[in-house]
């Protein structure tokens, strides 16, 4: 189970409100602190985060994995520590970056990435994954980077908040909307990609819906594959549903294990690579009919 993430903009903010409460007091004096309530940091969204850890821990018997999204090198980081002392099995490390910054070149921004991934894999011995985006000039030399670098994991892909426009209140707006399996795409493709190149294991996310989803995921070259819209919007029993449907299908094509699948439609082992390439690409577009 990988969890909810904490964000380094919540772990910041409580930091600065506890320093505030701390050493500059409700009031002007320091004193005046002995006049209010002690502050409740059980209340603190990010202490809670840890015992939701703790208490998972103690009634689950498959891994956990908790989930840290933020891009600085600040103290949020050290946060991860903390979630390895509340059991955390594992955890994702989710870098989020808009690189608004014209300035800012595509080598620096990737420091970034890869500075955040380095102090973590030194604050915790924990297995460390790492949710990428498919944003990257190199999507392909970033992968093998971060596995070269420590990482045990790739998610494919990190599902970006999306912007849109209020044309009433004429102001931007930020927006999220369930995955599809068509949106599965970019994961099947890297997925395909990497498999065989980069010795960290991959995990093919956004748009997993159906017991198809998965096959496609495995064969591509996915080690695993994460649920959240179909969760969502079906309840916990869709797993189960998955499950009994991909078994099924197995029986049918007389497959043994998931090994026996897993990358066969991978650029290591297809006898088509022109699909995953830009081979196929005018093909495509002239033979498409409306």
């Amino acid at each position: 189970i990988v969890l909810h993430s904490i964000f380094e903009e919540q772990i910041n903010h409580e930091a600065h409100e506890i320093d505030h409460f701390l050493f500059k007091g409700g009031e002007s004096y320091a004193e005046a602190v002995g006049y209010f309530p002690d502050m409740e940091l059980s209340n603190l969204e990010s202490e809670h985060y840890l015992e939701e850890i703790s208490t998972l821990k103690s009634s689950l018997s498959i891994p956990l994995i908790a989930s840290l999204n933020g891009v600085s090198k600040g103290g949020w980081i050290e946060y991860a520590g903390k979630l390895q002392e509340a059991g955390a099995d594992g955890l994702e490390l989710n870098i989020t970056y808009i690189p608004t910054d014209v300035d800012l070149d595509g080598r620096s921004i990737e420091k970034l990435y890869l500075d955040a991934l380095e102090t973590v894999l030194q604050t915790v011995s924990i297995p460390v994954s790492v949710k990428m985006n498919a944003f990257f000039s190199a999507p392909a030399n970033m992968a093998k980077q971060f596995s070269d670098m420590g990482a045990k994991a790739l998610v494919l892909f990190d599902r970006p908040v999306q912007v849109d426009i209020d044309l009433e209140e004429l102001t931007a707006i930020q927006t999220i909307h369930p995955s599809i399996s068509a949106d599965l795409s970019e994961s099947l493709r890297w997925s395909a990609l990497l498999y065989k190149k980069v010795a960290a294991s991959l995990c093919a996310s956004t748009g997993v819906y159906t017991h198809e989803d998965v096959l496609k995921a495995m064969m591509s070259g996915a080690d695993a594959v994460q649920m959240v819209s179909a969760l969502l919007q079906h309840g916990e029993s869709h797993i189960t549903d998955v499950l009994s449907d991909l078994v099924a299908w197995m029986e049918e094509k007389e497959y043994l294990s998931i090994e026996q699948m897993k990358g066969s439609i991978s650029l290591h082992h297809t006898v088509n690579p022109a699909a995953y390439q830009r081979a196929n690409y005018m093909r495509i577009l002239t033979e498409y009919r409306y």
